[in-house]
């Protein structure tokens, strides 16, 4: 049996109020993230999507990871965030493709991979073996607010925080990385939005090149 002196399990009177503890983070900040997905059971083998990791909503079909992200470092850290990666919307495929272009932007910079590198090393490190490479992965984000579904505001994130952007190395810790000569991109940098990784399975593991380690694990 458990016992303290100091709190009380029937009389709630001296509990801290939670007053400030559902403020929201400003819009705009950037911060190091963690990202853990929370399992739905949804499977199709078809597509790449196995290990239980995608959800489906039964109203309208659409299929997505439900992921949670925890502010590694700084004014925030351990606040958490949540948002959604599609993959699949009966609506079309804008919403899928919109999260291949957040996942894309999540691997290069936990991965520190500029956007317009489309070197071997580069396109390697964009390839994913399945969901679980991506359960605990470690970049660099932007935090938005939303509405939510009872039209109140919350956190979201919907913007990755690439190599070539200036506050990139500063936050992360790594030198510079300019964008690379005698290259042409093949793709646009990922706009990042509402996410869905790539469904592509390969039998290469992805490397994760790095010139240095972030600040905040050091």
């Amino acid at each position: 049996m458990t016992t303290n002196n100091t709190t009380s399990w029937n009389d709630f009177n001296d509990a801290e109020g939670q007053s400030g503890a559902f403020d929201l983070i400003p819009k705009g900040t950037i911060v190091p993230v963690r990202m853990t997905i929370r399992p739905g059971g949804y499977d199709d083998p078809a597509q790449g999507w196995t290990g239980g990791y995608a959800s489906e909503t039964f109203e309208t079909g659409s299929v997505y990871l439900s992921c949670e992200f925890v502010v590694l470092a700084g004014e925030f850290a351990k606040r958490k965030v949540w948002s959604l990666i599609g993959l699949h919307s009966r609506k079309g495929p804008t919403w899928g493709q919109m999260g291949r272009s957040f996942i894309r932007a999540a691997l290069n910079s936990a991965r520190n991979i500029h956007p317009k590198d489309n070197s071997p090393q580069a396109a390697a490190a964009r390839r994913i073996q399945g969901f679980q490479d991506l359960d605990g992965i470690e970049f660099l984000a932007r935090i938005d607010i939303e509405k939510d579904g009872r039209g109140d505001d919350k956190n979201v994130i919907h913007t990755v925080i690439e190599p070539d952007h200036p506050q990139y190395a500063k936050v992360m810790g790594v030198p510079a990385k300019a964008a690379p000569s005698g290259q042409v991109a093949t793709a646009t940098p990922a706009p990042a939005v509402t996410q869905a990784p790539a469904t592509t399975v390969t039998s290469t593991p992805a490397p994760a090149p790095s010139t240095g380690r972030p600040t905040w694990a050091q």
